[in-house]
């Protein structure tokens, strides 16, 4: 799915799904073999590829959900 990454206001990582019409704050972030997960304060755990260090936001990127 395709997600978008902002900071908010206060300079906290936000992902919004646009399908759902979710916005949440990033609460943890975790380097794998394959990329990226982060996850959401609602729960939802998203599995990014290929994020490139540093990110430059707002940034339109392709998700996994996988919890």
């Amino acid at each position: 799915m395709k997600v978008m990454l902002r900071r908010n206001n206060i300079g906290h990582l936000v992902v919004y799904v646009a399908k759902k019409d979710l916005e949440e704050e990033v609460v943890k972030e975790e380097e794998t073999t394959d990329g990226k997960v982060m996850t959401l304060a609602n729960g939802w755990e998203l599995a990014f590829d290929k994020l490139e260090e540093p990110l430059s936001l707002p940034k339109t990127v392709e998700a996994r959900r996988i919890a």
